[in-house]
């Protein structure tokens, strides 16, 4: 049975209008990728808690994440073939099962093993989640509708990292971090309901086995565990200084050299890498890649300032990250019936430029930032994600074919993830040395023999009844903590600026992308 046959299968026939049954369908894939989003940084704020009740230490507890991603990263490309393999329901009702298995596992996980085993094995079926709910909405709607499904998607990709660490905080001080996983299953019984009513059974195809790509599949894994490992941990392990980074990456390349082969030499490529010939395609996922980069990178580096600069704990973090959802919600009633009506390439590069601006205004950070001053780039930062993303999803679907749709949502998906570890890489980066490099500046400018460095000491000196020597040495201590927190300030400036630059840089590359065909009823059914 061929990808097309399968998407035909999936969707039926589509008049001009999508049924009760197949809204169920999308309302179910939006639902699944809801909770594999949130699961993604569920645990960010939550770490500390879940580090203690398991006595994982700060470096082992990075695991936690990493696995998840390891594994999500391993199952999106293969999602089509599994689509094929055995169907879209059966597919779902199998991931969705073992997902809430896997969250409970983790919830009642009493060691750092069993939580790591568990979040692996959220993160490999979690990861069939995402994709297939592009799917649903490629080949369940007609076109006309098809704005309003993609607008769900993408609501549903940019909402789930925001609120993840926001949840995960609130039921980790005022419940229990058990409940950032046990709350999969309640979500999961209800999203297999939806499945059992919205889609149509399939009959497996297991002769598929037979004719695998394997040698594809096993690097593929290779390649993209491999280098999601690297991207994850290199900060943390001084990068090609470890040997394990260093074979890491040799892994990761060799397992690049066994997929590009398998491409030229199997009948039927595990993942269909060919569709990238396609410019308008290759295009939004690259513009996706950079956006899943800066995305990330903002959601590690503000909780980061919040709490080390300006004192905030995380729910009180998680109220800003969440100004970001606002925009986002308010205009889901708004964008579907413009995406149908105005070039998506005039709103994508509006987006970028909205995100662009979002970074830039955080460039003019200082020690006394708080969490307000944060409000208006939060807000901007939500206006370009919608604004890119909603299009984006669109056009990168509609210019693969419905019969590619599977293959598409993966590669898609893949990208924007890898993105995203490449922007916690590339911030661990910049902190690790620029904090550095501004330290030893202002080191160099403001010395105890300074005019600005004696005043600095002289103010500090003036204290509460000890003697000169000891007070000396508190003004030194005090007089260095002021040293590393503006170090620490400017360097979350230079990420915020370089994020801003790799932003402004993909909006060329909008000129690639390629209008999607405009139908007689661009402006959809109210009622929708």
């Amino acid at each position: 049975m061929s990808a097309q046959s399968i998407s035909v299968q999936a969707a039926g026939p589509q008049p001009d209008a999508a049924s009760l049954t197949d809204w169920i369908a999308v309302v179910a894939g939006a639902i699944g990728a809801l909770m594999a989003t949130l699961d993604i940084s569920i645990t960010n704020t939550a770490l500390p808690q879940i580090q203690g009740a398991i006595g994982a230490s700060g470096t082992e507890g990075t695991w936690i994440g990493t696995g998840y991603l390891v594994a999500e990263v391993i199952m999106i490309p293969l999602t089509a073939w599994f689509t094929r393999l055995l169907g879209l329901r059966t597919l779902l009702l199998v991931t969705t099962t073992a997902f809430v298995l896997f969250s409970m596992f983790c919830g009642l996980s009493d060691s750092l093993l069993a939580m790591i085993v568990g979040r692996v094995g959220q993160g490999f079926f979690g990861g069939a989640l995402i994709p297939t709910a592009q799917v649903i909405v490629r080949t369940r709607l007609p076109p006309r509708q098809m704005p309003v499904g993609m607008s769900i998607f993408g609501v549903i990709v940019l909402i789930g990292p925001i609120l993840g660490p926001v949840l995960g905080g609130y039921l980790a001080e005022e419940v229990t971090w058990r409940w950032c996983f046990f709350l999969n299953l309640p979500v999961g019984i209800a999203l297999a309901v939806l499945l059992l009513v919205g889609l149509p059974r399939q009959s497996p195809n297991l002769g598929l086995l037979a004719k695998a790509d394997w040698w594809g599949i096993a690097g593929m894994t290779l390649a993209f565990s491999c280098l999601t490992v690297v991207f994850e941990e290199g900060q943390r392990e001084a990068w090609f200084e470890s040997p394990m980074i260093v074979q890491l990456s040799l892994a990761s390349l060799l397992g690049f050299v066994v997929l590009f082969v398998t491409q030229k030499t199997s009948a039927d490529p595990v993942i269909k890498l060919s569709l990238l010939r396609n410019g308008a395609f290759a295009s939004a996922t690259l513009i996706a890649l950079a956006v899943g980069a800066a995305t990330y990178g903002a959601t590690f580096i503000l909780p980061q300032f919040l709490s080390t600069i300006a004192g905030y704990n995380p729910r009180q973090a998680g109220g800003i990250m969440a100004l970001s959802a606002v925009p986002v919600l308010l205009l889901v009633p708004i964008l579907p019936r413009v995406v149908g009506r105005f070039d998506a390439r005039i709103m994508v590069a509006l987006g970028l430029v909205f995100f662009a601006a979002s970074c830039f205004v955080d460039i003019g950070l200082s020690p006394d930032s708080a969490g307000g001053d944060f409000t208006v780039s939060q807000l901007l930062r939500g206006v370009g994600q919608i604004l890119a993303a909603m299009p984006l999803n669109q056009v990168s679907m509609a210019a693969i074919g419905r019969e590619n749709a599977a293959d598409g949502a993966g590669i898609y998906s893949m990208a924007r993830n890898l993105g995203g570890s490449m922007g916690l890489a590339l911030s661990g980066v910049v902190i690790d040395q620029r904090s550095a490099a501004h330290s030893d500046t202002i080191r160099e400018a403001l010395t105890a023999n300074s005019i600005a460095g004696q005043a600095r000491l002289a103010v500090s000196g003036v204290s509460q009844g000890i003697d000169a020597a000891t007070a000396k040495l508190r003004a030194i201590s005090q007089l260095s903590s002021l040293i590393e927190r503006n170090a620490l300030v400017m360097t979350y400036s230079d990420c915020f600026w370089l994020m801003g630059v790799m932003i402004i840089a993909m909006t060329p590359v909008v000129l690639l992308l390629r209008q999607p065909k405009k139908t007689a009823a661009a402006g959809l059914v109210a009622g929708h």
